[in-house]
């Protein structure tokens, strides 16, 4: 009896590790970490490059009692649509991998190639940071507006 109880319990936890590997997503890169001096990139849905960040505060040494609120970024537009508007976060991360500081970035109306500088409202950097990504988690393309309906004459 306690030998098919110890089985039993031995499947269940078996089964049960398989079933939350299973819901495991593979790192695919689409939310790559990289140096602060390297180019970060974002993808849209379908896993296309959409947007580049390059940071223009490299100095990133905060402390739990003295944090960075302040670090300007370049986005560029890197994919083939033209936005009407972009919204993303940037996280910064220090030596042992762990999150230390977020901020947001957006802008209106940015064509294909366009590069917009943008600051990083509400950000608190509490540790003297070594990698980062940015995340876009909002990419509205431009719509051209339609052509005018033809007039129908009586």
């Amino acid at each position: 009896m306690k030998l098919t109880a110890k089985l039993a319990a031995a499947v269940v936890v078996l089964v049960t590790a398989c079933a939350v590997n299973a819901q495991e997503t593979p790192t695919d890169g689409n939310e790559k970490r990289v140096a602060l001096n390297e180019v970060a990139v974002a993808h849209d849905n379908d896993g296309v490059a959409a947007l580049q960040g390059t940071l223009r505060t490299t100095a990133l040494n905060g402390a739990p009692d003295s944090p960075v609120t302040n670090v300007r970024l370049i986005i560029k537009n890197t994919s083939g649509t033209p936005y009407a508007f972009v919204s993303g976060v940037v996280t910064f991360y220090d030596s042992a991998g762990i999150r230390c500081g977020e901020g947001i970035f957006k802008a209106d109306v940015l064509a294909v190639d366009e590069a917009f500088d943008s600051d990083t409202p509400g950000i608190r950097i509490r540790c003297e940071a070594t990698t980062w990504r940015i995340v876009a988690t909002n990419l509205l393309p431009r719509v051209p507006p339609a052509p005018p309906a033809p007039v129908r004459q009586p």
